[in-house]
Protein backbone atom coordinates (compact mmCIF):
# COMPACT_ATOMS: atom_id res chain seq x y z
CA UNK A 1 0.00 0.00 0.00
CA UNK A 2 1.49 3.60 -1.04
CA UNK A 3 1.44 6.53 1.09
CA UNK A 4 -1.46 8.16 -0.79
CA UNK A 5 -4.03 5.19 -0.90
CA UNK A 6 -2.91 4.98 3.01
CA UNK A 7 -4.05 8.29 3.46
CA UNK A 8 -7.33 7.81 1.55
CA UNK A 9 -8.18 4.56 3.57
CA UNK A 10 -7.83 6.70 6.70
CA UNK A 11 -9.93 9.25 5.66
CA UNK A 12 -12.70 6.79 4.08
CA UNK A 13 -14.88 6.78 7.55
CA UNK A 14 -14.89 10.59 7.98
CA UNK A 15 -15.76 11.80 4.38
CA UNK A 16 -18.89 13.41 4.19
CA UNK A 17 -19.55 13.72 7.79
CA UNK A 18 -20.51 17.39 8.87
CA UNK A 19 -21.41 18.94 11.99
CA UNK A 20 -24.66 19.98 12.67
CA UNK A 21 -25.23 23.80 12.27
CA UNK A 22 -26.23 26.04 15.47
CA UNK A 23 -29.55 27.47 14.91
CA UNK A 24 -31.71 29.73 16.52
CA UNK A 25 -35.42 30.50 15.84
CA UNK A 26 -38.29 32.81 17.26
CA UNK A 27 -41.87 32.58 16.49
CA UNK A 28 -44.04 35.66 15.83
CA UNK A 29 -47.01 36.73 14.63
CA UNK A 30 -45.97 36.54 11.28
CA UNK A 31 -43.77 33.37 11.57
CA UNK A 32 -40.89 31.31 12.19
CA UNK A 33 -37.72 33.44 11.60
CA UNK A 34 -34.68 31.33 11.57
CA UNK A 35 -30.56 32.31 12.03
CA UNK A 36 -27.48 30.69 12.24
CA UNK A 37 -24.48 32.02 13.36
CA UNK A 38 -22.89 34.60 11.75
CA UNK A 39 -26.30 35.12 9.09
CA UNK A 40 -26.96 37.55 7.21
CA UNK A 41 -29.37 36.16 4.69
CA UNK A 42 -32.62 37.74 6.69
CA UNK A 43 -34.37 40.71 4.87
CA UNK A 44 -33.87 42.81 8.04
CA UNK A 45 -30.01 42.37 8.39
CA UNK A 46 -28.94 45.51 8.62
CA UNK A 47 -31.71 46.27 11.68
CA UNK A 48 -30.81 43.28 13.11
CA UNK A 49 -26.85 44.21 13.31
CA UNK A 50 -27.16 47.61 14.48
CA UNK A 51 -29.48 45.97 17.49
CA UNK A 52 -27.12 43.79 18.24
CA UNK A 53 -24.31 46.44 18.24
CA UNK A 54 -25.94 48.98 20.57
CA UNK A 55 -27.24 45.83 22.74
CA UNK A 56 -23.17 44.33 22.91
CA UNK A 57 -21.93 48.07 23.96
CA UNK A 58 -24.89 47.84 26.53
CA UNK A 59 -23.62 44.47 28.48
CA UNK A 60 -20.22 45.12 27.91
CA UNK A 61 -20.27 48.71 29.90
CA UNK A 62 -22.50 46.25 32.71
CA UNK A 63 -19.04 44.20 32.72
CA UNK A 64 -20.05 41.37 29.94
CA UNK A 65 -16.54 40.08 29.49
CA UNK A 66 -16.55 37.64 25.94
CA UNK A 67 -15.42 33.87 26.83
CA UNK A 68 -13.48 33.75 23.93
CA UNK A 69 -12.58 29.63 25.13
CA UNK A 70 -16.15 29.24 23.01
CA UNK A 71 -14.50 30.57 20.16
CA UNK A 72 -13.67 27.39 18.36
CA UNK A 73 -11.51 28.41 15.70
CA UNK A 74 -7.87 29.44 15.89
CA UNK A 75 -8.19 33.32 15.61
CA UNK A 76 -6.87 36.63 17.17
CA UNK A 77 -8.53 37.44 20.42
CA UNK A 78 -10.71 39.96 18.65
CA UNK A 79 -11.42 37.89 15.94
CA UNK A 80 -12.91 35.44 18.84
CA UNK A 81 -14.68 38.06 20.44
CA UNK A 82 -16.78 39.24 16.86
CA UNK A 83 -17.34 35.65 15.85
CA UNK A 84 -19.09 34.84 19.59
CA UNK A 85 -21.41 38.22 18.79
CA UNK A 86 -22.66 36.69 15.86
CA UNK A 87 -23.78 33.60 17.76
CA UNK A 88 -27.10 32.34 16.15
CA UNK A 89 -29.70 33.17 19.96
CA UNK A 90 -27.54 36.58 19.83
CA UNK A 91 -28.96 37.66 16.62
CA UNK A 92 -32.24 35.89 17.17
CA UNK A 93 -33.15 38.27 20.52
CA UNK A 94 -31.91 41.23 18.26
CA UNK A 95 -34.01 40.56 16.04
CA UNK A 96 -37.11 39.97 18.74
CA UNK A 97 -35.73 43.37 20.02
CA UNK A 98 -36.22 45.26 16.86
CA UNK A 99 -40.10 44.09 16.34
CA UNK A 100 -41.34 44.41 20.40
CA UNK A 101 -40.66 46.51 22.98
CA UNK A 102 -43.27 45.39 25.01
CA UNK A 103 -42.56 43.49 28.30
CA UNK A 104 -43.37 40.34 27.29
CA UNK A 105 -40.92 37.25 27.63
CA UNK A 106 -38.64 36.45 24.56
CA UNK A 107 -39.33 32.45 23.71
CA UNK A 108 -36.30 31.14 21.82
CA UNK A 109 -35.80 27.52 20.85
CA UNK A 110 -31.91 26.10 20.13
CA UNK A 111 -30.99 22.68 18.24
CA UNK A 112 -27.94 22.71 19.90
CA UNK A 113 -26.82 23.35 23.40
CA UNK A 114 -26.38 27.14 24.33
CA UNK A 115 -22.78 28.03 24.48
CA UNK A 116 -20.86 29.13 28.09
CA UNK A 117 -20.44 32.54 26.69
CA UNK A 118 -23.95 33.07 25.41
CA UNK A 119 -25.24 32.04 28.39
CA UNK A 120 -23.39 34.20 29.94
CA UNK A 121 -24.43 37.13 27.65
CA UNK A 122 -28.12 36.29 28.13
CA UNK A 123 -27.93 36.69 31.78
CA UNK A 124 -26.58 40.58 30.99
CA UNK A 125 -29.34 40.98 28.00
CA UNK A 126 -31.90 39.82 30.42
CA UNK A 127 -30.68 42.70 33.38
CA UNK A 128 -30.25 45.37 30.53
CA UNK A 129 -33.58 44.96 28.42
CA UNK A 130 -35.69 44.07 31.82
CA UNK A 131 -37.54 41.21 30.09
CA UNK A 132 -37.59 37.59 30.09
CA UNK A 133 -36.03 35.25 28.08
CA UNK A 134 -36.52 31.95 27.26
CA UNK A 135 -34.27 30.30 25.65
CA UNK A 136 -34.83 26.29 24.87
CA UNK A 137 -31.85 24.49 24.15
CA UNK A 138 -30.99 20.87 23.54
CA UNK A 139 -30.41 20.13 27.11
CA UNK A 140 -33.43 22.16 28.88
CA UNK A 141 -35.22 25.70 29.44
CA UNK A 142 -33.34 28.33 30.38
CA UNK A 143 -35.14 31.26 32.32
CA UNK A 144 -33.11 34.25 32.13
CA UNK A 145 -34.50 37.27 34.56
CA UNK A 146 -32.60 40.28 35.76
CA UNK A 147 -29.20 38.39 35.02
CA UNK A 148 -29.99 35.33 36.44
CA UNK A 149 -30.67 32.28 34.79
CA UNK A 150 -33.17 29.52 35.83
CA UNK A 151 -30.39 26.59 35.53
CA UNK A 152 -28.39 28.40 38.71
CA UNK A 153 -25.47 28.54 35.57
CA UNK A 154 -25.09 24.97 35.51
CA UNK A 155 -25.81 24.97 31.98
Amino acid sequence: MEFNDFRVHLQWPFAGVKKEAGRSWVTLGDGVHTFIAGDRSHPNTKEIYEKLSVLIQKIRSAGYVPMTEFALYDLEEENKEELLNYHSEKLTVAFVLTRSSSGVPIRIMKNLRVCGDCHTAFRYISHAIGRQIILRDAIRFHHFEDGKCSCGDYW
